[in-house]
């Protein structure tokens, strides 16, 4: 980037955020109107956050990162090729292998079968191209999709640097020439190249081509040492997975050994506090326990290993439980139960003491045990520490499995490890977008699901080795999809001043004018000037016309992560549907709001007429009506495009494949 496009972006990103700050600050101070708090108090929300989300984009622009020419690769690198596919048609995977096998630098091509289709491990090994599926270790554990698919061929194979792709996304021979230069820096860990779409109309009614994100909001984050990883079009070095999956590995054992010792020393003290005058022998016993735990807890805060540790302190506490074995046999009999129930969390594929909810451990610690009963709950805790974690295929997971995309939850870690990463603007692989607006609806709702997942799992503002830039980079992408509330606002907002008279502001007077007027047009500039020629308006459609997306996926995710319930997810579509007419249910939210918009027009004519509302307030309130309608006309345009007409003589696939194990 040129230095003076670089001067522009940021002054102009600098009045936005000045502009900005003055009208929010002015609105909570002296013009929300109270009376009508309902509207009010959410209004001014709303723009509270499209203010933070705003500030978060000039933050991300402000170093735009221009990559240019790539460094030359160092010759003699090993790099394995991965193309993840699930049951996508078997010509359009085999079709991206021999692409990739006509990469011009020394590889070796692998089709990860999640499908484990015998047709396609022949075709392929025919043609010489590598076939992997899950190993016998996968057998009834949880598969985590794409990222069990990778983890499973990390397992099967050597290569320093990996090529991920998509099974649709054809790579062009020079990508590998064009990327693995960059890792002459021995801590780069990741390049991400674009994702670009040839199935796609110049119009591009479905939004699917992104060039905002895969343009300036990616350079932004590689300015902040933050490019994302994208899950396909990226080469990955293998040192930096592996690092992630063995220090995730250790650091949630950790968690489970300590929370384990945390809880038995309660159980211990609960124990203690119950003993008669004359048992103190007893006593003892149970204070050599709490002993051991306190220097349990010492080894683990000096470093010291952690099979070592909880060894050494189960042979502490089983020598001890031997020698009140006579004392305490009737009780015993009372406690087998509960102490039965933790050693099943050894054998829970989806349950460890890292996750057990912190109210069960607390009602454990509480109970009245005893003596014997309370050295057998400490040993089964400790038990229940799954250090070989059994309940897994493999006990090292590279790619991180918390959300049901493991792309972005894998690179923050990465980052948080010290690793770099880059993004190379040029487009070196080609594949294929949804045709349908219920494909497109499935995958943004899979995409905004698995970042809220991380968000919630793993919110990067409290990661620890990130820096503050990098945390505020993660959290602007999962910022931006909590605007399907604020959408909820901004369409209410003018309907219930235009229909029941009722102002959110105090008035519509010349200091509001004054200050929204300016902020929004200047952050439409920023828009302009940093997309440099990008088409930008049909992705901010998308952000205002897909809220019932992005509200279902918030919801859904929190109910996942915090209440246990199954992820309302659905799995892309793999064939092209039959179009048998145009799909309006799937668009029923925005039907209606564009239904109720459309009658504020018409109550808000009839009140003007009637002399029953001010001129002024009334015009603003119908373009502020008008211009949601305009935004919300994506939608129409999605519910009736039938697909893209290739011109004669272009390149034709299959239509967009699975997310099980290829996206």
């Amino acid at each position: 980037m040129s230095p003076a496009r670089r001067a522009v972006v940021r002054v102009v990103a600098l009045v936005t955020a000045v502009l900005g700050v003055n009208y929010v600050v002015w609105r909570w101070l002296f013009s929300v109107n109270w009376d009508a708090w309902w509207i009010a108090v959410p209004l001014v929300i709303a723009e509270t956050y499209s203010l933070v989300d705003s500030l978060l984009f000039g933050m991300t622009v402000w170093r735009l990162k221009g990559r240019g020419e790539p460094p030359e690769p160092e010759p003699g690198l090993s790099v394995d090729v991965f193309i993840a596919t699930y049951n996508e048609p078997l010509d359009l995977v085999l079709d991206t292998a021999r692409a990739a096998q006509r990469i011009t630098y020394p590889h070796r091509t692998w089709i990860l079968d999640d499908g484990n289709r015998a047709e396609l491990r022949a075709r392929a090994e025919a043609e010489g191209i590598g076939w992997i599926t899950r190993s016998a270790d996968w057998a009834g554990m949880p598969r985590h999709a794409k990222a069990g698919n990778l983890n499973n061929a990390l397992e099967a194979t050597e290569g320093e640097f990996l090529l991920i792709l998509d099974a649709d996304m054809v790579p062009k021979p020079e990508i590998l020439d064009r990327t693995l230069g960059y890792f002459r820096d021995e801590r780069m860990g990741l390049v991400q190249t674009p994702q670009y779409f040839v199935n796609v109309p110049d119009d591009d009614p479905l939004g699917s081509q992104a060039p905002l994100f895969y343009g300036p909001i990616q350079e932004g984050k590689d300015g902040w040492n933050a490019a994302f990883f994208c899950g396909s079009n990226a080469v990955i070095r293998r040192e930096a997975l592996m690092q992630i999956g063995i220090a995730r590995y250790a650091g949630e054992i950790e968690v489970g050994v300590r929370r384990a010792l945390r809880t038995a020393d309660a159980v211990i003290g609960q124990a203690r506090k119950d003993l008669g005058p004359d048992e103190d022998g007893v006593r003892r016993a149970l204070e050599e326990i709490a002993y051991d735990i306190a220097r349990a807890r010492r080894d683990l805060d000096r470093g010291e290993a952690l099979f070592d540790v909880t060894y050494r302190f189960q042979k502490r506490v089983a020598a001890t439980r031997r020698a009140l074995v006579d004392s305490d046999l009737q009780a015993l009999h009372d406690d087998l139960a509960i102490i039965a129930g933790l050693d099943q969390l050894a054998e829970a594929p989806d349950i460890s003491l890292a996750t057990i909810d912190e109210t069960a451990l607390r009602q454990l610690a509480d109970r009245e045990w005893s003596p014997l009963g309370a050295v057998e709950t400490v040993e089964a805790l400790v038990r229940a520490i799954d250090v070989d974690r059994s309940g897994e295929a493999q006990p090292v997971m590279p790619m991180a499995t918390i959300s049901v995309t493991e792309d972005m939850a894998t690179c923050m870690r990465m980052h948080g490890l010290g690793w770099r990463s880059a993004y190379h603007d040029e487009i070196l692989a080609e594949g294929l977008a949804p045709e349908d607006l219920q494909t497109m609806l499935t995958q943004r709702l899979r995409w905004a699901q698995g970042t809220a997942q991380v968000m919630f799992r793993e919110n990067p503002l409290v990661q620890k080795g990130l820096t503050l830039a990098q945390k505020l980079m993660y959290f602007a992408t999962m910022w931006t999809y909590l605007s399907g509330f604020a959408a909820l606002v901004y369409i209410a907002a003018p309907i219930a001043y235009l229909t029941l008279g009722v102002l959110p502001v105090q008035a519509l007077s010349t200091d509001f004018f004054v200050r929204l007027v300016p902020f929004l047009l200047v952050n439409q500039l920023l828009f302009f000037v940093v997309a440099d020629g990008r088409p930008t308006w049909r992705g901010q459609q998308y952000s205002l016309a897909l809220f019932p997306v992005w509200i279902r996926s918030f919801t859904s995710a929190f109910g996942n992560v915090y209440l246990g319930r199954s992820l309302d997810f659905a799995v892309t579509p793999k064939e092209k549907r039959e179009h048998t007419g145009p799909r309006w249910d799937l668009v029923r939210p925005q039907l209606v709001a564009m239904g109720l918009l459309c009658l504020a027009l018409v109550a808000g004519g009839v009140r003007l007429a009637l002399g029953h509302a001010s001129p002024f307030g009334t015009i603003f309130n119908m373009v502020w009506v008008v211009f949601d309608l305009v935004i919300f006309s994506v939608i129409i345009k999605a519910v009736r495009y039938r697909g893209f007409e290739p011109e004669p003589d272009a390149r034709v696939l299959t239509p967009r494949p699975s997310e099980e194990g290829a996206a």
